[in-house]
């Protein structure tokens, strides 16, 4: 096997792959009635805010929005998913409930959302330790909000 020579930089890049590659996402301990799930920090957000959490998304534009949110752990769980709105109204079509344990849960609604109303990604439906996903460039929970009209 021929030895190849990184460069200085390159061998950084490769050291902190790696290092990322050790990391797990958040542990969250969830309730029943529902645990908000907090998404990553590294946010590309237009048209909405988000609180200091990452677990409240406001809407700042009235519209028709494509939402989808994906979550990965690293067991499996037998645990509900949903969107609220508004911090108390599930959001019709957005639950997912396994019959079997799974570590990747996701969805996709298409639903009106008018100016001030407020997105929220939630665990419920049982008490469990959820540990997200992370490290490497993966992220443990993603939700993705597109103004259509």
């Amino acid at each position: 096997m021929r030895q190849v020579s990184l460069g200085l930089l390159e061998q950084v890049v490769l050291q902190i792959q790696h290092f990322m590659l050790l990391i797990v996402g958040p542990t969250i301990v969830t309730v029943a009635g529902g645990t908000n799930i907090p998404l990553p920090n590294f946010q590309n957000i237009t048209g909405f805010t988000a609180n200091g959490t990452s677990t409240v998304f406001t809407v700042l534009l009235t519209g028709k929005y494509y939402i989808t949110y994906q979550i990965n752990t690293t067991t499996a769980l037998l645990i509900n998913t949903r969107l609220l709105l508004n911090g108390t109204t599930t959001i019709s079509g957005s639950v997912q409930s396994p019959v079997m344990s799974t570590s990747l849960i996701n969805n996709t609604v298409i639903v009106n959302l008018t100016a001030g109303n407020t997105i929220s990604l939630q665990f419920f439906g049982a008490v469990v330790t959820a540990i997200l996903v992370g490290g490497g460039g993966a992220a443990g929970a993603a939700l993705t909000i597109i103004r259509l009209s």
